[in-house]
């Protein structure tokens, strides 16, 4: 069984993915919002993201709308929060260009 975050879990989740927010509505997820110069540039970012996802096992709730992109994570297994939304966003992160916004 994969296990919820623990208090110095969301502490390290705060201090090392400080873009991502809790979602709204009293669910136990984080979200991103990030915007790109253009649909393509988009796009493309959400195919390395799909392929990273892929390997990880581990699959966002997401939408594009032309240049942005909304990005929900957590984990349905755990019921929340847990090591795998961590560690995904922080690798989410590091495939966003550095003129991303948001």
């Amino acid at each position: 069984m994969i296990e919820k975050l623990d208090a110095a879990g969301r502490a390290r989740l705060a201090a090392e993915c400080p873009a991502w927010r809790m979602a709204e509505g009293g669910r136990d997820a984080i979200i991103r919002k990030v915007r790109f110069r253009d649909f393509s540039e988009a796009w493309g970012f959400m195919a390395r993201v799909a392929l990273l996802a892929e390997a990880q096992d581990h699959h966002p709730e997401w939408s594009n709308v032309w240049n942005r992109v909304e990005i929900l994570l957590s984990t349905h297994d755990a019921g929340g929060l847990s090591e795998r939304d961590l560690r995904l966003a922080t690798a989410i992160d590091a495939l966003l260009p550095p003129d991303a916004v948001g």
